[in-house]
């Protein structure tokens, strides 16, 4: 191999390391290797800007938006729950929640119906007695495989569609990634409908957890009139810090302090709620001036001043890696962290001093308006109210219903690209004010669409500098014997592999070259090649960390890591065979 596509090579792994490990984000992974190969020379600057020139990135934004704006109508919401509550078992129930789940992702981002539908699930499974968890993740897995059935299903669609055209080569059409998605998704849909009950167990979700569980973490004490805490400040006092034991609430009178600043001045006869570990409770009794309250208190979804929210925290959440302590929660937030839920265990630890993950699952105590104030924040992934009412923007619903049809419409029927119709459609949504200008800028991702953009220089290097060729070459080797299907499932696992480790986008998007060049001897077009690669990416199973859906999700539904590989792994396997078994039919030389 050259010097050059040595240094494209050491560049790739360091940025995949960086991102299956966790150090930085996708986005920040990917802008930095595309930063170095141009410092360096080895694209040059036409290359290494050339996704910022292209239609992907763009139309990924523009469907975030259209994404944005069914979620913030609710308008799905409503009618997976009249669907759910009309299913007498669980496979009628499950059939009746996926199936219009991933239609809806055949047009739509996954990512907001994910959010919109989970909290409307979870509510519904608790009031029919079931467990979240034989539904969420197949609601999951629902939204990936409807993804798979147009090009605009998923952003990996769209960056493969845009690879192709930086390559000179025809996009993917509107519907022709359909001929193998959608048999896909419909066998996938199904399989998930039959194997869920059978492989998943009935976890026990966060929020049922804290209901069951909530003598182990609330206690209330009272201010004694006139005691040494009477006219005292909380930090003052020794309330700020204590072992085990957090201040999340003061009520006094008709009037609630939540959350609870330290410079509060404290008042005889107020009623402090303590959450934290059980076997910390002692702390409270051995404190002058505060008495146990005669009454048993326990924590109430149903009423009170303060609401209970449960939400989730995403790779890109600034929280991720730092403590509540070092974030400063409870004044940035307006908002008390009452337990931490991992791999659907509480953690029993000082929560202050726990360094928070992606994928945790943090329940809050607040005032009502948090959910608002945080609905488009990229701090939080998923955001619901433990009481089952997820405020929503009511109305416009047929605005956006008619915008989503003549984006599909549109582009379907070849009358405008699907970036024109997508643009055409934030348009009309921002001036029927349907979305404010804040609120579409809000929906997007940009984490998504930097990684997106930064990537096709990564993906020019790995082309330009023969190192794709030399993979293709090692995959021909290794796989000859086998055929030209052999090669094909070679590019396969290889995607799906990666994914696993790194986000669909960057998977595609590293495979594309390497897929393109092995085309010929796969026997297929490199459009067919480029669709495989494009659902192997996406078509993420195994891992709660492989797409972002699966981690929404994970905290909610109580799930182990290991219950991704129950059902993902016979789905997996589903999708490669088919792909193996179709594409060379359907796009074959």
């Amino acid at each position: 191999m050259s010097t050059e596509a040595w240094v494209t090579l050491v560049v790739a792994i360091a940025a995949v390391a960086i991102m299956a490990r966790g150090l930085l984000p996708p986005a920040a992974a990917m802008f930095g290797a595309m930063v170095v190969l141009f410092v360096g020379q080895i694209i040059d600057r036409e290359q290494a800007l050339s996704g910022f020139a292209n239609p992907a990135p763009f139309t990924v934004a523009a469907l975030f938006v259209v994404a944005g704006a069914v979620q913030r109508t609710g308008a799905l919401a409503p009618a997976v729950a009249a669907m759910l509550g009309g299913g007498n078992g669980y496979r009628r129930s499950a059939a009746r929640l996926l199936a219009p789940t991933a239609a809806s992702s055949a047009i739509l981002n996954n990512t907001p119906i994910v959010a919109m539908l989970a909290p409307v699930v979870t509510s519904w499974s608790e009031r029919a007695g079931r467990s979240p968890s034989r539904y969420l993740m197949p609601l999951s897995f629902a939204a990936i495989l409807g993804g798979l059935t147009t090009a605009i299903g998923t952003s990996t669609n769209l960056v493969v569609s845009g690879l192709l055209e930086s390559s000179h080569l025809d996009p993917i059409g509107m519907f022709e990634i359909t001929k193998l998605g959608l048999p896909i998704a419909v066998m996938g849909v199904t399989m998930v409908v039959f194997l869920a009950p059978v492989v998943l167990p009935a976890r026990r979700a966060a929020r049922r957890e804290m209901q069951e569980e909530a003598r182990d973490f609330a206690v209330e004490m009272v201010i004694e009139p006139g005691g040494p805490l009477d006219g005292n400040e909380v930090e003052a006092g020794g309330l700020r810090h204590l072992q085990g034991v957090y201040l999340v609430q003061i009520e006094r009178g008709s009037d609630m302090i939540t959350p609870v600043p330290p410079t509060t001045v404290l008042h005889g006869g107020d009623q402090l709620r303590f959450v934290g570990r059980a076997d910390q409770v002692l702390d409270l009794q051995n404190i002058r001036g505060l008495a146990s309250s005669h009454s048993e208190h326990l924590i109430d979804f149903e009423t009170g001043a303060g609401a209970f929210f449960e939400v989730v925290l995403g790779a890109a959440s600034p929280l991720v890696g730092r403590t509540l302590r070092e974030v400063e929660f409870r004044g940035r937030y307006q908002a008390a962290v009452i337990a931490i839920h991992r791999a659907g265990q509480r953690v029993n630890a000082k929560l202050g001093e726990v360094r928070l993950r992606a994928g945790d699952t943090l329940l809050l105590l607040g005032d009502p308006e948090f959910q608002r104030r945080w609905y488009d924040s990229r701090d939080f992934l998923l955001i619901s109210r433990l009481d089952g009412v997820t405020p929503q923007r009511a109305g416009n619903s047929v605005i956006v219903g008619a915008v989503v049809a003549g984006i599909v419409v549109a582009a379907g029927a070849g009358l405008l690209t699907i970036l024109e119709a997508s643009l055409l459609g934030v348009l009309v949504l921002v001036g029927t004010r349907v979305m404010t200008p804040t609120a579409a800028r809000n929906a997007v991702d940009l984490d998504v669409i930097i990684t997106i953009a930064s990537a096709f220089g990564l993906a020019a290097a790995v082309r330009d500098t023969g190192l794709a060729a030399e993979f293709s070459n090692g995959i021909v080797n290794a796989l000859d014997g086998l055929g030209p299907r052999g090669v094909l499932l070679g590019l396969v696992l290889s995607t799906v592999i990666l994914t696993e480790l790194v986000t669909n986008n960057a998977a595609a998007v590293l495979m594309f070259p390497v897929g393109i060049a092995a085309a010929p001897a796969a026997g297929v077009e490199p459009l067919g090649v480029a669709i495989a690669i494009a659902i192997a990416a996406s078509a993420s199973f195994l891992t709660p960390i492989g797409y972002q859906t699966n981690m929404m999700v994970y905290g909610p539904g109580g799930y182990r890591f290991t219950d991704y590989l129950r059902l993902g792994l016979p789905l997996t396997v589903m999708v490669v065979v088919s792909i193996v078994a179709f594409t060379p039919v359907l796009w074959g030389t």
